[in-house]
């Protein structure tokens, strides 16, 4: 099938293909005869990486509050919440990751509110099965994180911007908060109990016609981190976010 085409090629460039390869390789060859080789004896010796590095998600267990926005955030859906034993013996939800489909973004990272979630520098991660590749709470903890391992995601409120103020950025969490709608709440106090900061408390506001107390939830928004929790597991829909401008 080559040689149908051959005609359309001039002449004097028929037959040395094969030479320039060639050419190149001994002129590379003896660049690096003459001058310092460009590779490294890998495994042996390594390249210095940063510590901002985005290889592996870490995980700061104690720091970590399992408020699941890791998971929603993840693009490629490879962080779940587990259960796991804390230090002082109690059941609490963590994340765990799979690193075999993890693509290394940082996002985690990023929007974790307690920085509990941060990158490491580890990118050997290389096992002989798929289960090996799933990392436990307890085993995506990195030895040596630091500060820089940290990821803060900011921005700048528009009610900010409007007065002049360009250099007081906002975690991104404290520009989103939930919002009630008191005829849709049942007052259940499911979103209480799912708020992983205590941020919400059920306050008596009055009496139904039974007598009974009606409670109605209330927001600390000093504690709150903007997870949706409270959001998500609302029965009646009574809860949603809105944007703090």
């Amino acid at each position: 099938m080559a040689m149908k085409y051959l005609h359309k090629y001039p002449k004097k460039f028929r037959g040395t293909g094969g030479i320039r390869p060639i050419l190149r390789v001994l002129r590379t060859m003896i660049k690096t005869t003459i001058h310092r080789p460009v590779t490294i004896l890998y495994p042996y010796e390594k390249e210095w990486i940063p510590d901002n590095y985005r290889g592996r998600p870490g995980l700061r267990f104690d720091r970590c509050i399992g408020c699941g926005i890791c998971m929603r955030a993840c693009p490629t859906t490879c962080i779940t919440m587990v259960e796991a034993e804390d230090d002082d013996g109690k059941i609490v939800k963590r994340p765990q990751v799979n690193v075999g489909r993890c693509m290394m973004c940082g996002y985690c990272a990023e929007y974790c509110p307690v920085d509990a979630m941060t990158t490491t520098p580890d990118y050997e991660l290389a096992e002989f099965t798929r289960k090996d590749m799933i990392y436990d709470p307890r085993r995506l903890a990195y030895e040596g994180t630091t500060e820089m391992m940290e990821v803060h995601l900011e921005e700048h409120l528009q009610s900010n911007l409007d007065k002049g103020i360009e250099d007081k950025p906002t975690a991104f969490f404290d520009t989103d908060r939930p919002v009630l709608d008191n005829d849709l709440c049942i007052g259940c106090s499911k979103c209480a109990k799912v708020c992983p900061t205590s941020a919400i408390e059920m306050v008596v506001v009055g009496q139904n016609a039974k007598g009974k107390d009606i409670k109605r939830p209330k927001l600390d928004s000093t504690k709150c981190v903007c997870c949706e929790n409270c959001v998500i597991d609302c029965p009646k829909d009574a809860l949603k976010i809105e944007e703090v401008l």
